[in-house]
């Protein structure tokens, strides 16, 4: 690639309470090791089962006008966690001669061994979220069995808090694939005995 090719840094955090800042840190220090040009795109509060993000969208379209050389991340679940979505997206950018760098997992897309780990990484990560959701159906079950009348915002809070008894602030929220800071909150309501709703998954 030619120093004067522009690089897309994308960037992407689920909740309000969680800043990007220490993914675009080193994004920028890879890019300015290669002499790379680079232009950032990030969402905020989105999550990656959504295929439809502001900053990602524009980042496709650039690819599709060839302003973008290569696109990197800091970890492949920053680009998304479906996997037909991550899928189409690289095999969109690789037939259009877009490279797709990780920065957690070293993929690569320009060579045949990282195209095989994106797709292996990919399968992981989207198994993963489905988890998290089969683990809130389940609680959402259990919660029915046991007669509780919970408004459909706070059923959903509270079912999820119920599998985590006993974890900690952090190891809830890896859990739950939300925020400590949310889970911390979560808690703080039912402790207060309900008097407002309990905010939803992020």
């Amino acid at each position: 690639m030619k120093p004067t090719d522009r690089v897309a840094l994308y960037a992407r955090v689920s909740t309000q309470d969680q800043t990007c800042e220490n993914q675009l840190l080193e994004l920028r220090r890879y890019a300015e090791a290669r002499g790379w040009q680079s232009v950032e795109y990030v969402d905020h509060a989105i999550s990656g089962a959504k295929d439809r993000r502001p900053a990602l969208d524009q980042l496709t379209a650039d690819v599709r006008r060839h302003k973008v050389s290569t696109v990197v991340c800091w970890r492949l679940d920053r680009l998304g966690r479906n996997l037909r979505h991550l899928v189409l997206l690289l095999d969109e950018w690789q037939a259009r001669g877009v490279a797709f760098v990780t920065l957690g997992e070293g993929i690569d897309t320009s060579t045949a061994a990282g195209r095989l780990v994106a797709g292996v990484l990919g399968s992981i990560a989207e198994f993963e979220r489905a988890r998290i959701q089969e683990r809130i159906r389940a609680g959402l079950t259990r919660a029915r069995a046991q007669g509780k009348r919970l408004g459909r915002r706070r059923n959903r809070a509270v079912e999820a808090l119920d599998g985590c008894d006993g974890l900690s602030h952090a190891a809830a929220a890896a859990r739950l694939g939300v925020s400590a800071p949310t889970v911390k909150r979560w808690r703080r309501e039912r402790r207060q005995g309900g008097s407002k709703s309990l905010s939803s998954v992020a």
